[in-house]
């Protein structure tokens, strides 16, 4: 039994399925492979606040990198992470129905949860310029060492933590402390 001719239609038909083939190998190899190729860090404007989500927002410290990978501003909630060198500095606003010292607790204990860490030294009282009354304490993992300060405002909860090594942290935390210092809560930016 021989095969039979190929029409002009099935033709079509299959330089379509091969052209749509060729086109979905080019967004799945190729959009990762560029994506890899992009930095995730980012320069950031540090002369004006940058909005966060829930109507917060914070100036950056000078010389800070937005990392992308892990930034989500959004309208009730956001997540920014800023990077000054190898240090890391994230700003987490999420809605939030409870007390600062709960706000407190839930944060200490996923830090404890992180193996190898454990919140040190004393807590102590912090004011934002803005009016923001929180707490702030350190903690302590393998190899880093880090702060943490919790705010709460109007059904949300701000959380900041900083990692890096002992020596780096030393030479950007007043900076980072001058930063959260202009943490923000505008609730009319929300949107």
């Amino acid at each position: 039994m021989g095969m039979g001719r190929v029409t002009g239609r099935q033709r079509t038909n299959l330089l379509g399925a091969i052209s749509l083939v060729a086109a979905l190998g080019a967004i799945a190899f190729g959009l990762p492979a560029l994506n890899q190729m992009l930095p995730s860090d980012r320069p950031v404007p540090t002369d004006r606040p940058y909005e966060i989500g829930g109507g917060v927002s914070v100036v950056p410290p000078a010389g800070a990198r937005i990392d992308v990978t892990e930034t989500r501003p959004a309208a009730s909630s956001g997540t920014v992470l800023f990077r000054l060198g190898p240090v890391r500095y994230l700003v987490s606003v999420q809605p939030f129905d409870g007390t600062l010292q709960t706000a407190v607790a839930r944060l200490r204990q996923r830090i404890t949860g992180t193996a190898g860490y454990q919140v040190t030294g004393t807590e102590l009282t912090v004011a934002t310029a803005g009016g923001l009354d929180g707490i702030q304490g350190g903690y302590s993992g393998p190899g880093r060492g880090g702060r943490y300060a919790v705010f709460v405002a109007d059904g949300h909860t701000i959380e900041v933590t900083v990692s890096g090594a002992d020596l780096d942290l030393g030479r950007t935390l007043p900076a980072i402390d001058a930063s959260t210092r202009t943490l923000r809560y505008a609730p009319e930016q929300a949107g």
